[in-house]
């Protein structure tokens, strides 16, 4: 005869294992290191500073 299985357990364990693996795939789809945050945050603050230095003063005040 085969093993006995409690079916709340397996269906337990198989849920466990789909949201592990849904788990990894999100990391790998939305996780960034530090330092690409980072990186992306200077950028960001560098073209910022540079748009802010471009920008055109007018002689009229602004009403």
């Amino acid at each position: 005869m085969g093993e006995i299985v409690n079916l709340r357990q397996a269906r337990k364990r198989a849920e466990r294992t789909r949201r592990e693996a849904e788990a990894a795939a999100n990391r790998v789809k939305y996780g960034r290191t530090a330092a690409e945050k980072r990186a992306d945050a200077l950028e960001a603050e560098r073209l910022r500073r540079t748009q802010e230095g471009a920008r055109l003063e007018s002689g009229a005040e602004e009403r």
